[in-house]
């Protein structure tokens, strides 16, 4: 793959065990997990009932790449999937959720476990991988959202969050297709746990096994491809950081990188 283009590089080396947080380190929460792997990023993906949990099989291989060609991120070649249920969730701060269609609700404990993953730190990329609008996955996730948090909204994220900032500096949000020009997600305090695209960014990572894009982007083409993996790398960036680039000193930085 060919270089992203002008970057805002992070000014910290970063290893995906040293970010983990504090709730990880819990005894309890271990002993009861079924294996984690203590040095690398893992790209952990959610599997639900109903629906298609897994519309583009082989998209994180691709964003993996990205993630230990761009950062010093040291990351697994091979994705954990996991559960709204299961304890697992909570050795990893990264969590994928895609799909095209309806999914069934969540049981209640499903929910407790998922909503005490994302108030303690956890981070949640939603996708929505149908690439148009009205998308029974996107009605399905809303009310999911719903339930999940009462109090709370899918609100837009204004272009100064951080998640556009954490490693590249992103102006245009891709995927394979444009269905909106921006994310949305949930916010607890000063930070975002769920994170919401509805432009398929996974369709627009996955390569087939001859190393080729499955997928053409529409409108932008490479350039819109290009932006999506920006995107994603960024999200993992946040989930491992949280919101460190919030504090000011890092803005010299940033306009330097950028010219």
């Amino acid at each position: 793959m060919q270089a992203l283009g002008a970057v805002a590089a992070s000014p910290v080396l970063l290893k995906a065990g040293t970010f983990r947080a504090a709730w990880a380190q819990d005894p309890l929460v271990v002993s009861q997990g079924e294996g984690r792997d203590e040095d690398r990023f893992v790209f952990a993906q959610l599997r639900y009932q109903g629906g298609d949990w897994d519309p583009n099989p082989m998209a994180h291989g691709a964003l993996v790449d990205e993630v230990m060609a761009r950062t010093s991120v040291e990351a697994a070649r091979e994705r954990k999937v996991l559960t709204p249920g299961s304890r697992e969730i909570f050795s990893h701060p990264f969590l994928y959720m895609a799909g095209r269609d309806a999914f069934e609700p969540f049981r209640e404990e499903e929910r407790e476990n998922l909503r005490t993953f994302l108030e303690s730190g956890g981070t949640l990329l939603a996708d929505d991988s149908a690439g148009h609008v009205g998308g029974g996955f996107d009605a399905a996730f809303r009310e999911e959202m719903k339930r999940l948090f009462p109090k709370r909204e899918l609100r837009r994220l204004q272009s100064n969050h951080t998640v556009y900032r954490s490693f590249y500096l992103i102006r245009q949000v891709g995927g394979r297709r444009i269905v909106y020009p921006y994310l949305q997600g949930v916010r607890i305090g000063d930070v975002t746990p769920v994170i919401y695209c509805r432009n398929d960014l996974g369709g627009a990572w996955e390569k087939d096994p001859a190393g080729n894009w499955v997928n053409t982007c529409e409108p932008g083409g490479e350039a819109q491809r290009q932006e999506a993996f920006k995107l994603g790398v960024n999200t993992v960036l946040y989930a491992l950081t949280a919101n460190y680039k919030q504090d000011k000193i890092h803005l010299p930085f940033i306009k330097r990188r950028v010219g």
